[in-house]
């Protein structure tokens, strides 16, 4: 017989957060690593396991009951009713009753309750792997007109983002009105600077990007190139795509090489090389006007 794990995850909406499915994986780890068959009992929009309504309730000997707010009633009631024979076990729940009052379970280590408290089983899970990932988009350029290809940049970003598990963070650069709510310049630099990787069809999306170490996908979204193809070819870095050229096979490939520590490394180099070649840009200038500003002066 087997083993049946459910939690907020197995019932429509009941508000399944992240924490509860973390949790569940480090009780599905457990009985992994012990050799106990087990189901997971869920509900849409998470799939992949089974309906604990339409199952033989008798096909399970343990039923563990996983995170989160636990009381004395609707649906609880009816999920205890249906595993009424079956051994119960709560872990990492908050005991609404308590417990000289109600307590269901044959087996309970809760995270709290009128007894006792423990850790969150959240703790024990592994530290993420899943990259953050900034998309930076362009409006439409109007001074570009027929030759703009945004939509076709876009959709290649979309299908990018649904290709694979990623955190996304929409970032807006631009600062008269901020859709993230972001105020200032450093406010929007910081963001950028935080990230694993940026995907984007602004210019200063990738310049920022490479200035602080985070390699870019960019995406000129003008044909043939425009402003952002000049800008990654004097800043030498490697990765580049033109909207009307786009593949969705490149684009991974690209992904993949953003996230390697080759990719961290070159675009940390990117940003120190132009950085040098800019303050020489700056003493030629200052030198400029020092000796015009001088030459103004004898004039006078």
């Amino acid at each position: 017989m087997k083993t049946l794990v459910a939690g907020w995850f197995s019932f429509e909406q009941m508000g399944a957060t992240a924490g509860d499915l973390i949790a569940r994986d480090v009780v599905c780890n457990w009985l992994k690593q012990a050799g106990i068959l087990y189901d997971i009992a869920l509900a849409p929009p998470f799939q992949g396991g089974v309906n604990w309504r339409t199952v033989d309730p008798f096909h399970y000997s343990t039923v563990i009951f996983v995170c989160g707010p636990f009381g004395n009633g609707w649906p609880v009631t009816e999920f205890l009713d249906y595993f009424s024979h079956a051994r119960l076990v709560g872990l990492n729940l908050t005991m609404l009753d308590p417990l000289e009052q109600w307590n269901p379970f044959d087996i309970l280590y809760e995270r709290d309750s009128s007894a006792r408290t423990h850790p969150d089983l959240t703790l024990l899970a592994p530290p993420p792997t899943t990259p953050v990932v900034g998309v930076i988009l362009s409006h439409k350029q109007k001074e570009y007109k027929a030759n703009a290809k945004h939509d076709l940049a876009n959709a290649a970003i979309q299908r990018l983002i649904d290709s694979r598990e990623m955190s996304i963070v929409k970032i807006d650069t631009r600062l008269d009105e901020n859709e993230g709510e972001l105020r200032t310049p450093g406010e929007v630099e910081a963001l950028i600077a935080k990230m694993d990787l940026v995907i984007t069809t602004r210019l200063h999306g990738t310049v920022l990007a490479l200035k602080n170490g985070v390699p870019a996908i960019p995406i000129d979204p003008i044909a043939g190139g425009a402003k952002i193809t000049k800008q990654v070819n004097t800043l030498g870095w490697p990765v580049l795509f033109q909207a009307d050229k786009l593949e969705d096979e490149a684009l991974r490939a690209a992904f993949a090489f953003c996230l390697t520590r080759q990719a961290r490394v070159t675009a940390a180099a990117c940003g120190l090389n132009a950085s040098a070649r800019l303050e020489q840009v700056g003493r030629q200038l200052i030198g400029q006007l020092l000796v015009q500003n001088k030459e103004l002066a004898e004039q006078a």
